[in-house]
């Protein structure tokens, strides 16, 4: 679960890659400084709506960042399911997240995500699909899936951070963007 912090949230994760994630919601680089210090090295990320340019000089260079990418919103409407000929949906709830799984016809998983509703509001996560599957209404149907499970637990708005190779994909669905973040990796 998020820890609340006075510069937005601190998410611990136990992930190869990934061992915290600071979500900055302040516009200072004071609040970067703090999260710095609770970005557990090695492999924690900070996710920031400040200019790159000015973190990435505060944060040295240990700290490698991405190009920066959309954060975007909707408001939640039914949808009619979507899953393409040979392939087998799958969505499952533990803990309050919400994990949709597309397979193959051969059994493997070839699209995901993730969402959890927090206060009315879905945030999804991890969204993907395997190169050789792109492009048949996978990501369409993963998405579809999360918004239907997010709005039987109660949510009307999304939110999500996503890639420039997505977001035509959230575009055509009626997510909108609202603004973009960078996000810093401390590499040990």
């Amino acid at each position: 679960m998020p820890v609340e912090t006075a510069w937005g949230l601190r998410i611990e994760e136990v992930r190869p890659k990934t061992r915290s994630r600071c979500l900055v919601f302040r516009d200072d680089l004071d609040a970067v400084r703090s999260a710095a210090m609770e970005a557990t090295p090695p492999h924690g990320v900070i996710i920031v709506v400040t200019a790159g340019d000015a973190v990435a000089a505060l944060l040295g260079t240990t700290w490698h960042s991405t190009p920066p990418e959309p954060l975007m919103t909707t408001t939640l409407r039914k949808v009619a399911p979507s899953l393409p000929i040979g392939y087998d949906a799958t969505t499952t709830i533990d803990a309050g997240v919400v994990n949709v799984r597309i397979r193959s016809e051969a059994g493997e998983v070839v699209a995901a995500g993730y969402t959890a509703v927090v206060g009315g509001v879905a945030v999804v996560d991890r969204v993907a699909t395997d190169p050789g599957h792109q492009r048949r209404g996978l990501g369409t149907a993963v998405m579809n899936a999360l918004t239907a499970a997010a709005m039987e637990q109660g949510a009307v708005t999304a939110v999500l951070h996503g890639t420039e190779e997505g977001r035509a994909l959230y575009e055509r669905l009626g997510w909108q963007m609202r603004s973009k973040i960078t996000s810093f990796s401390h590499q040990a």
